[in-house]
């Protein structure tokens, strides 16, 4: 039976549900509408509007690889804090990030729609600047949204850049320091296995950022963020069922995972695209001194890759009871 929300629902709430809707009508169907209008406005009276788009576009194509175009005015944009607040989100520090450092980043894990990593590294909501003074953080997306036009300055604004080695090494070789790139280990796949009161991480074979971190010299700091999976669910879709085959198939032709997820709706609690209003609390670790290889053997990528595996469990070990996981919970890397 549908539960529809009272007409008493406070204007912070509503406001709350409508900054959560707009974000991420953004981030599943916004690029595709920026394409169609540009393509759309060549062919009316307003076709000079895409043109001189398409030069600006010739002239600045390189930028997403060179740390993008952060605006601070977006990112202390009030409507993050409603957003922040709808679910609650919050930002923990462990430990002291040194501003003459560049690191590297691993965030775990992807959850749906990477809500806790946008919202803590890509707004101001949760005062990142304020708890790690002097340090300027970026997060990876996959390279294809950088390619939609408008849609690409949106998402540069809040500090995305594309997932590759030329971005990463534009940022972490920077000599004065002070940057913070994050990656989503697990990526596209593990978002299949994204539901409540799971904690499986795709991490065993992921050892690309790894040999980065070691190339620039860059410290590894892990973060993990409770409650990330809590916020939706999915259409059951283990590992062997058809489901998964076709996601698991369509991953590999187009590079990104299609979760059937499901939520709560606008005005009604049942069912929706909504997520639901669960915390997530994102706990930044403590960095892991790396030194500088410029030519990292196997060996040395996995003993490095097997540490920061220790150091992401002791972190999850050490706070999971604080938010709600039980103790007979851990990690499930594969």
């Amino acid at each position: 039976m549908v539960k529809f929300a009272p007409l008493s629902v406070p204007w912070e709430r509503r406001l709350q549900t409508f900054v959560v809707l707009q974000w991420i009508f953004s981030f599943v169907v916004l690029a595709q509408i920026c394409i169609a209008v540009f393509i759309g406005l060549l062919f009316t009276r307003f076709w000079i509007f895409s043109v001189l788009y398409a030069v600006w576009w010739y002239v600045d194509q390189a930028k997403p690889w060179q740390r993008g175009r952060q605006s601070d005015v977006l990112r202390h944009w009030v409507i993050w804090r409603y957003m922040k607040d709808y679910f609650p989100i919050s930002l923990v520090k462990t430990a002291y990030l040194d501003p003459s450092r560049n690191y590297l980043a691993g965030f775990h894990p992807h959850g749906i729609l990477a809500t806790g990593a946008f919202t803590n590294l890509c707004t101001e909501s949760t005062g990142f600047s304020s708890l790690f003074p002097g340090i300027r953080p970026h997060l990876m997306m996959l390279n294809l949204w950088f390619w939609s036009p408008f849609f690409r300055d949106y998402i540069m604004s809040g500090g995305l850049v594309p997932v590759d080695k030329e971005s990463a090494a534009h940022i972490l070789s920077r000599k004065e320091g002070g940057n913070l790139m994050a990656i989503i280990v697990g990526g596209v796949q593990e978002a299949l296995d994204a539901r409540p009161g799971a904690y499986k991480l795709v991490l065993r074979n992921r050892k690309g950022f790894i040999r980065l971190a070691l190339t620039h010299g860059a410290a590894l700091v892990p973060i993990f963020s409770f409650g990330e999976n809590d916020i939706f669910k999915q259409v059951e879709n283990s590992r062997g069922s058809w489901v998964r085959w076709f996601q698991d198939r369509l991953q590999k032709i187009i590079r990104v995972s299609i979760p059937l997820f499901y939520g709560c709706g606008v005005f009604q609690d049942s069912f929706g695209l909504m997520p639901y209003r669960r915390p997530i609390t994102t706990v930044v670790g403590k960095p892991i001194e790396v030194q500088k290889t410029p030519h990292p053997s196997q060996e040395e990528v996995d003993r490095l890759h097997q540490r920061y595996m220790q150091e992401l469990e002791n972190l999850f070990e050490a706070h999971k009871l604080k938010y709600n996981v039980p103790r007979d919970q851990h990690l499930e890397i594969c």
